[in-house]
């Protein structure tokens, strides 16, 4: 269950078009959450009348939503734009936010935002992390992972990324090996070598690869 932070609603932008058939529909739901105080204050742009928002934007699609620092793309009922809303002022709405875009496949937009606020990095790790993340959103950690190899948003969570080599969970430990060796930072290979003796075996040859890119 999300944990609000704050008792404030966040705003709301939306994009649609003159032909779409979805964008009246999410329209009125938007207005709803206004009228309901769920959301603080709705802006609307006809992209066929300022196409100039779609472009900054990079919107190729309409209907399009962006509720606090959420993206929504498509047709997406009252229901669901309320839960975003609330994700938008929740503890764990990133992470959420991570896990619904990497286990459809969608790496682009949480990489942007990773790069643009590496803060985000907490919540990516926290996913990593989680016992019932999914293989398509583990996948989609990997691929950003790789993205990011040698930068300094990878090499600046080291230190987390070491904490994470004692998971309980070999899956966990081996990957955090990986994303180590990723980063490019020196400290990394302290980290890792003492999982040579690691009691899983993939753990262990994970580490011994591991060390080698250092």
């Amino acid at each position: 269950m999300n944990e609000p932070l704050s008792g404030t609603p966040p705003d709301a932008l939306l994009l649609m078009g003159t032909h779409c058939p979805y964008c009246p529909s999410v329209l009125k739901a938007l207005q709803a959450l206004v009228e309901s105080g769920d959301l603080s204050h709705l802006e609307t742009h006809n992209i066929e009348e300022n196409p100039g928002i779609a472009r900054e934007l990079g919107v190729r699609s309409v209907p399009w939503v962006r509720i606090g620092p959420f993206e929504l793309e498509g047709l997406r009922s009252e229901k669901e734009l309320r839960e975003w809303a609330v994700k938008a002022t929740a503890s764990d709405g990133d992470t959420d936010w991570l896990d619904q875009l990497l286990s459809s496949g969608e790496i682009s937009k949480p990489l942007e935002r990773i790069k643009s606020d590496p803060a985000l990095m907490d919540a990516l790790l926290k996913l990593f992390a989680a016992a019932d993340t999914r293989l398509n959103t583990q996948i989609g950690i990997s691929a950003i992972m790789e993205h990011l190899q040698g930068t300094d948003t990878l090499s600046a969570v080291v230190d987390q990324l070491g904490e994470l080599t004692q998971h309980k969970d070999p899956r966990v430990r081996g990957d955090a090996c990986y994303y180590l060796a990723l980063s490019g930072n020196p400290k990394g290979a302290a980290l890792v070598k003492p999982l040579l003796n690691d009691t899983d075996a993939h753990v262990r040859d994970i580490a011994r690869e591991s060390l080698d890119s250092f």
